[in-house]
């Protein structure tokens, strides 16, 4: 696996000094590489959510992420707002975590289940995802950009027939 695009734990990015000006919504906007993210927050009516006063930290979900997914669910999810709203408070959790302060072990996520958080000194994984951009400040929490959407335990998202 290619270690050079993930983020050390121990050496995550943190200035201290800069107050942050953007909060989480429009920090992942920022980012450029969320935009199905973004889509998807409108979409369930989770702007406000995260727009809020918070703190919370985000695992926000590439847009490659998103072509990862099975062929057709990412449309059926689109279909399905409770669904896709449960999937995406699954990346979401409450409190401030920079990559530097996670530590291995179940996480609880704002949808009501756990994720599994791998964290070694070179790199940081949650439910398989690899954490490659970490510690994007916002006025309200973390933005920390995952490989991969994730899923609670015993969850699919199938392919849907054309």
């Amino acid at each position: 696996m290619d270690h050079s695009n993930g983020v050390t734990a121990g050496k995550a990015a943190r200035n201290l000094n800069i107050t942050p000006t953007k909060n989480l919504v429009d920090t992942a906007i920022t980012a450029g590489n969320l935009t199905a993210f973004v889509a998807a927050l409108k979409s369930t009516g989770l702007i406000d959510a995260l727009a809020a006063k918070g703190p919370f930290t985000v695992f926000a979900p590439t847009d490659e992420a998103f072509k990862k997914l099975p062929s057709g669910s990412h449309d059926a999810l689109l279909k399905d707002s409770g669904k896709f709203k449960a999937v995406l408070n699954y990346h979401v959790v409450a409190g401030h975590f920079y990559a530097g302060d996670l530590k291995s072990g179940e996480v609880m996520t704002l949808q009501g289940n756990t994720f599994t958080a791998a964290v070694s000194p070179s790199e940081i994984h949650v439910n398989g995802a690899r954490v490659t951009d970490a510690d994007l400040v916002a006025t309200n929490g973390i933005v920390h950009i995952i490989d991969s959407v994730i899923l609670p335990k015993n969850w699919q998202l199938l392919a849907v027939a054309a």
